[in-house]
């Protein structure tokens, strides 16, 4: 059976786009009674829930034409709806922010975008209420598998959300995998706190693995002096496993710390964690050290590892 879409296919999904974008107004020049057209809301949208993203990150993640996009926050920061920070890592960046006013303007259309909606679901009966958001779920759901199955991994740094991520998954992927209790998500709650708190930009860094707006992994490097860093929370969802995902983060662990001006890397590892001791294995870092424990589990050989970046 062929697996092509058929023309009256092709024809019903066009239709069905034609009739929401005029339902929903989005055809209009200026969205919500508002000054603005329906990419510069999107594009509030986004600074309203991304304190601190980057023009590049926007441009890329909306799929919008750069010099589009640099147009629409010049008009935005002759508004005075949005303020920019150099970034304290990399100066041909600057993280975006709305400020009191833009943030005031966002909420008038929030508001008057959320009320839009309850006016159409208002006019359905409960059933058919449900119908519509289940058909929108698995339209959704269904799209987003393909995208999420071709679009790129990337690595990026983190923002507000990834944190406490990466505490909950370790704490749920250890303790299904491992059995490991509760005390190993404090232990990297703990280590989590400590990095936010006391981040040195310049020789710290988190890395966050993506692919279509998910997050797929994780990794840290840390000071632990002037010539040491430490590599903490190595971290591949089980199904991103075998992309090579947790070699490219080591990888990038290795190459930050040696620009950096780090003589060495080491990390804390457990024995029974086959799959991360043969990366750092191929990365080259050595065992050099092995303790017992039962701080999380029972049975538990703790391991360090070090790799010295005096050699290439």
């Amino acid at each position: 059976m062929s697996l092509d879409p058929t023309a009256a296919q092709i024809a019903a999904v066009r239709g069905f786009n034609r009739y929401y974008t005029q339902r929903m107004g989005v055809l209009q020049e200026r969205l919500l009674d508002s000054p603005h057209s329906p990419t510069e809301v999107r594009l509030l949208y986004e600074l309203a829930h991304r304190p601190g993203v980057s023009a590049f990150e926007l441009a890329t993640d909306l799929g919008l034409d750069r010099g589009y996009l640099s147009r629409m926050l010049k008009r935005f920061e002759s508004r005075g709806l949005i303020a920019r920070t150099k970034s304290t890592t990399d100066g041909r960046r600057h993280h975006l922010r709305l400020t009191p006013a833009g943030r005031r303007t966002f909420a008038l259309l929030d508001r008057r975008s959320a009320g839009q909606v309850a006016t159409l679901l208002g006019a359905l009966d409960p059933d058919r209420r449900e119908g519509v958001l289940a058909a929108m779920r698995t339209i959704h759901d269904s799209l987003e598998g393909i995208a999420s199955a071709s679009a790129e991994v990337v690595l990026r740094g983190h923002r507000p959300g990834d944190i406490g991520w990466v505490v909950q998954r370790h704490g749920e992927l250890y303790g299904r995998e491992y059995g490991w209790d509760e005390r190993f998500e404090t232990l990297v709650a703990d280590i989590a706190v400590r990095f936010v708190r006391k981040l040195d930009p310049r020789r710290e860094r988190c890395w966050i693995a993506e692919r279509g707006g998910e997050r797929l992994g994780c990794v840290f490097l840390v000071a632990e002096n002037r010539a040491e860093a430490r590599l903490r929370m190595l971290l591949v969802e089980p199904h991103a496993r075998g992309l090579g995902l947790g070699r490219r983060l080591v990888g990038e662990c290795v190459r930050f710390a040696r620009a950096a001006g780090y003589r060495r890397i080491v990390l804390w590892t457990q024995s029974n964690l086959h799959a991360a001791r043969h990366l750092y294995a191929e990365a080259g870092f050595r065992k050099t050290a092995e303790t017992p424990h039962d701080d999380f589990g029972e049975g538990l050989i703790a391991e360090t590892w070090t790799l010295d970046l005096a050699t290439p």
